[in-house]
C-alpha cells in the first residue's frame, strides 16, 4: 500500500509541533496541516510564557508531573538557551497568606530536590528591593529558580526544528475529514478553495482545545464518528500593564487563594492568569471584564497602585484542556491524555491537555504509543539533546 506521510497531525500548537519534531527525529515521514495562516495562533501564544514544574502541584500531589516537567526544564535550558531563561521567582508570605511560611518551606524543599537548583529566604534588609512590593505585615519571601520564555516563539522554533527534519507545514489548511481503516488514514483538507486527501498510516489530533471537533470528523471502518473524551474547556485570561519590575512574582489572589504571577514582559508586566469555564467557539475566546478586574485587583493590591482598565497595555486569554467533572479548575489533574481509536494498534491518537513545559515528554510518550503501525526506521536526531534552531 502507498502512503504519502507515515504521520500527518492536525494543529501547529506546541503539541503539534512537538509531535513533528519526535516522528521526523524518528526517521517517519511527517505532514502538519494548520488551520491559521500563523503557527501557534491558539493558545499556544496565550500562556504564562513560563517553563516550570508547576509549584503549586506539589499541593495536589502530582509529584510526577512536577518532577517531569523539572526535567523538561533542564533540557531546555540546555538545547534552547537563546529561549528559555532561568530566573529568580519571589513567592511573598503575609500574616493574612493561607500558605504559611512552613508549607512554602516544605514546598520548595522537594521542589528544589527534583530540580537541584537552591532557594532562599530573602533577608529582611532587602525587602526594599523588591519592585515597590508590599510590605506591611509582610512575613516572609521566598526565592527559588524557575524559566521564561517566549511561548510563540518557542512553539516556531520546534515546528523549525522538524522541518529541517523533514517535515511538511501547511498553514491555512482547514481539516475537513478523515476516514479510517484497518490499514491507513485517509485525511481530507482545504487550502484556497481546493481540496486534497493524503493516506497516512497514523493522524495525531493536536488541535488543543479544537480536539474534539476534529475528532467529530473522524469517521471509523463502521461509519460511525470517533468517540471523544470528556473534558471540560477552562479559559485563562492574562493582562499587560504598564511599568517594569526585575523579576517575576508568585502571589496568591487575596480574592479566593489561587496561585497567580506577576511576571516582567516585554519591557512592561506581565499579570495572570484567571480560571473560568468557557462553552463557546474556540476561536472566540476573550477576556472579560470581571477577569481583568480581578487580575488588576491583585497587582495593585500587592504593588500599592491604583491602575484601571484604561490602563492596560493588552489583554489576552487562552483555553485549557482539563477532564470533566466536579471540583474547580485548580484542583483538576494537568496531567496529558491520550485517546485512541485503538490502544492495541492506533491510528487515531487525540491529545487532550498537556503542558507547554512538557511538549517533548509528551510527544515521545505519543511516538512509543503509534510505533507499532508504523515501519522501522532509523532515528536520525534525539530530541533529548536536539539543539532547538534560533529563527526571527
Amino acid at each position: 500500500m502507498q502512503f504519502d506521510y507515515d504521520v500527518v497531525v492536525i494543529g501547529a500548537g506546541i503539541h503539534g509541533a512537538g509531535v513533528a519534531q519526535a516522528a521526523a527525529a524518528a526517521g517517519y515521514s511527517v505532514l502538519v496541516l494548520e488551520q491559521y495562516d500563523e503557527v501557534a495562533k491558539g493558545s499556544s501564544s496565550r500562556s504564562s510564557k513560563l517553563i516550570h514544574g508547576g509549584l503549586r502541584y506539589l499541593e495536589s500531589g502530582e509529584f510526577h508531573l512536577v518532577r517531569e516537567c523539572l526535567r523538561e526544564r533542564a533540557m531546555l535550558l540546555r538545547n534552547a538557551p537563546h529561549l528559555v531563561k532561568l530566573v529568580p521567582f519571589h513567592i511573598p508570605v503575609y500574616r493574612n497568606t493561607r500558605r504559611r511560611p512552613w508549607k512554602i518551606t516544605l514546598g520548595l524543599m522537594i521542589y528544589s530536590l527534583f530540580s537541584r537548583k537552591r532557594f532562599h529566604r530573602v533577608p529582611r534588609s532587602d525587602w526594599n528591593r523588591l519592585d515597590g512590593l508590599r510590605s506591611d505585615q509582610l512575613d516572609a519571601v521566598f526565592s527559588y529558580y524557575d524559566a521564561q520564555t517566549d511561548d510563540a516563539h518557542l512553539t516556531r522554533s520546534v515546528l523549525q526544528s522538524a522541518r529541517t527534519l523533514g517535515t511538511d507545514v501547511i498553514t491555512g489548511a482547514e481539516f475537513r475529514q478523515a476516514r479510517l481503516d484497518s490499514a491507513e488514514v485517509k485525511v481530507s483538507y482545504q487550502k484556497n478553495g481546493q481540496s486534497t486527501t493524503v493516506a497516512a498510516r497514523v493522524l495525531v489530533n493536536a488541535a488543543g482545545s479544537w480536539v474534539n471537533h476534529v475528532l467529530q470528523r473522524v469517521q471509523q471502518q463502521s461509519g460511525a464518528a470517533m468517540e471523544q473524551y470528556d473534558m471540560d474547556l477552562v479559559q485563562g485570561t492574562h493582562i499587560i500593564v504598564p511599568g517594569q519590575i526585575s523579576h517575576p512574582y508568585y502571589l496568591e489572589a487575596p480574592q479566593d487563594g489561587r496561585a497567580v504571577f506577576v511576571v516582567p514582559w516585554k519591557d512592561n508586566i506581565m499579570v495572570g492568569t484567571t480560571e473560568l469555564s468557557y462553552h463557546g467557539n474556540p476561536a472566540d475566546v476573550r477576556p472579560t471584564q470581571a477577569e481583568i478586574e480581578y487580575l488588576l485587583e491583585i497587582y495593585n493590591h500587592y504593588f500599592k497602585r491604583d491602575l484601571t482598565r484604561g490602563d492596560i497595555i493588552d489583554a489576552f486569554a487562552g483555553l485549557r484542556v482539563l477532564p470533566a467533572g466536579g471540583g474547580s479548575a485548580s484542583s483538576k489533574s494537568r496531567e496529558t491524555h491520550f485517546h485512541e481509536n485503538d490502544p492495541a494498534r492506533p491510528r487515531v491518537v487525540s491529545i487532550y491537555g498537556g503542558k507547554l513545559t512538557s511538549y517533548r515528554a509528551t510527544a515521545e510518550k505519543l511516538l512509543r504509543r503509534i510505533k507499532t503501525v508504523l515501519p522501522e526506521t532509523t532515528p536520525v536526531a534525539d530530541t533529548r539533546s536536539l539543539e532547538i534552531p534560533d529563527i526571527d
